[in-house]
């Protein structure tokens, strides 16, 4: 700054610390021209050194380019949401219909560059060109789940009325924990409730709650199991009082194929994964009932509290149904709380095989996930309980939000989430739209589908079968010239991953009775066995390439 005023001809001084102060030291008589050349001549300086200063909007054009951003109400108000929307819609309309493979085939390494590279901002583009870039690099580069090779996952093709209905959910974005927010949501989501607990046979006084998911479900079921437990043991409650003496004690008795998030929830419910005790299971995955009889009345002598017992209705690998009614039964008389893990079989409900569920209507909370089988988009899922008073566990006033004397409904009263979604939108358009009966054959064809995929794997050399279905997965592994002479286990796991890399197939990888396997989790309805017959094929020819480059190097 100060050499740049030099240059044009204004003496100015440094002083204060560092040098942080500029100062002008003008003579005793100065004229209005002299001033006015000093003040041009340092904003000349600042703009030589710092460059110009960007130009200062007004308040209305600040105004008019904030409301571009926006939906609003009245005549026009959406003509930009509906001309973007209808963007998004063409391009990924491309997407699909131009994709060949589950998978780009893009390194990861190389992915993970150009979506570090991406700008946050700094200099904000058109929402055509974001709609456009986003296509390309991440919508091009996404794991498509409707490709006939994406099959690894509990991961479902979401439903066209699911998905037209997640436009009104996030358009309307409606919140979920009080009436106020979310008006006409908060009676449909009660309404989706109700007609899933009467599809459970949970009884009159049932009630529910959607959630994220399984994760969720499973640890607010365990929750107000705690609780519940607790208040009948000492009268203590975990909500105002916090753990009682004996927490240590306290134990669930579920099966080792049960999913992790018992574990999990153990864990975040303050009793610890050690609280957790896990039984054996059939051949076919299912649990081992005498076991759980054994376990409880051998937990009870030694001075320890089981007080919760967990049934699985399709365990993730095996998609293994547990003995549901024995485990109530066992509930019943030992005074255990029984939950039940329904997130991946729950939609057996509506299809035949609904007499397989045996025993959930007796179950005191179960958790249901509408992203697996009921073809929902993620995330969708729902916990209920056959008494839906024991949701006061979970209950607390807040001023600003559900008063204790509002007259209208609060759904926050049920949930230990505040804000929600309006994922119950999303179920009712489907039932409306396709109908339990159609969604229930759907279910019926996996099932069925997932034997003729097995038959197949069992009668090709290279392959070997590994179990039975129970629901849709199958799990097997290769067993092919490709892999004499190397570590069997080893080589499923590179297939997998070469498979998955190269954009070939997003299989599933877990381990059956200490074998990586490989898995086909079945969940797209619209699939012929001339898609199994070519994925197989490819996954041979995979391996068998594989062989060549193992050799070689």
């Amino acid at each position: 700054m100060q050499r740049a005023c030099l240059e044009r001809g204004l003496i100015i001084e440094k002083g204060g610390r560092e040098g942080s102060v500029l100062r002008f030291l003008p003579p005793i008589i100065i004229s209005f021209e002299e001033i006015d050349f000093a003040l041009r001549v340092m904003r000349e300086a600042v703009i030589s050194t710092a460059g110009p200063m960007e130009p200062q909007l007004t308040k209305e054009n600040m105004l008019a380019e904030w409301k571009q951003h926006f939906i609003h109400t009245g005549p026009g108000g959406a003509d930009s949401f509906e001309a973007s929307m209808n963007k998004v819609t063409h391009t990924l309309k491309q997407i699909f219909e131009q994709a060949d493979a589950p998978y780009s085939g893009m390194d990861p390494k190389v992915l993970a560059s150009l979506i570090s590279q991406q700008q946050m901002g700094e200099t904000p583009l058109p929402l055509d060109t974001v709609i456009e870039q986003t296509g390309d690099l991440i919508g091009r580069n996404s794991i498509l789940v409707q490709h006939p090779h994406c099959i690894a996952h509990l991961h479902t093709p979401p439903m066209l009325p699911a998905v037209v209905a997640e436009a009104f959910i996030t358009a309307l974005n409606q919140s979920m924990d009080s009436w106020d927010q979310a008006s006409a949501a908060t009676y449909v989501e009660q309404k989706v409730v109700d007609w899933l607990a009467e599809q459970y046979e949970l009884g009159g006084g049932s009630d529910g709650i959607f959630t994220s998911g399984a994760t969720q479900s499973n640890l607010m079921g365990l929750l107000i199991a705690r609780d519940n437990a607790v208040k009948k043991i000492s009268g203590e409650s975990v909500q105002k009082q916090g753990l009682p003496s004996y927490a240590d004690k306290l134990r669930i008795v579920c099966s080792g194929k049960t999913h992790f998030t018992v574990q999990k929830s153990a864990s975040l419910l303050g009793l610890g994964e050690s609280s957790v005790v896990c039984v054996g299971t059939k051949e076919n995955g299912a649990i081992e009932v005498t076991e759980v009889q054994e376990t409880v009345a051998a937990l009870k002598a030694e001075g320890l509290i089981p007080f919760a017992v967990v049934g699985t209705a399709g365990t993730t690998d095996h998609g293994a149904i547990d003995d549901l009614a024995a485990l109530a039964d066992i509930a019943e008389i030992e005074d255990l709380w029984f939950h039940v893990d329904a997130a991946y079989g729950g939609a057996l409900v509506l299809s035949r095989h609904k007499s397989r569920l045996k025993g959930i209507e007796r179950a005191d909370s179960l958790s249901v996930d509408f992203h697996k089988l009921f073809f929902q988009p993620i995330s969708c899922g729902a916990v209920l309980l056959k008494d839906g008073l024991n949701f006061n566990y979970l209950l607390h006033h807040a001023d600003y939000l559900n008063r204790e004397d509002d007259v209208l409904p609060n759904l926050v009263d049920k949930s230990i989430a505040t804000t929600r979604r309006f994922d119950a939108l999303k179920v009712l358009m489907t039932m409306q739209n396709v109908g339990p009966q159609a969604l229930g054959n759907m279910v019926d064809h996996l099932i069925n589908q997932a034997q003729q995929v097995a038959d197949i794997v069992g009668h090709r050399p290279e392959f070997e079968l590994l179990a039975d279905p129970a629901l849709s997965t199958v799990l097997f592994r290769y067993v092919g010239m490709a892999c004499e002479g190397i570590n069997t286990c080893q080589f499923n796991r590179q297939l997998r991953l070469e498979a998955l890399v190269k954009g070939d197939a997003v299989l599933g990888e877990t381990t059956v009775n200490g074998k990586a396997a490989l898995k086909f989790t079945i969940l797209n309805p619209c699939l012929e066995m001339a898609h199994f017959e070519q994925l197989l094929d490819n996954i041979s020819q995979l391996a068998d390439s594989m062989s060549g480059q193992i050799s070689a190097s």
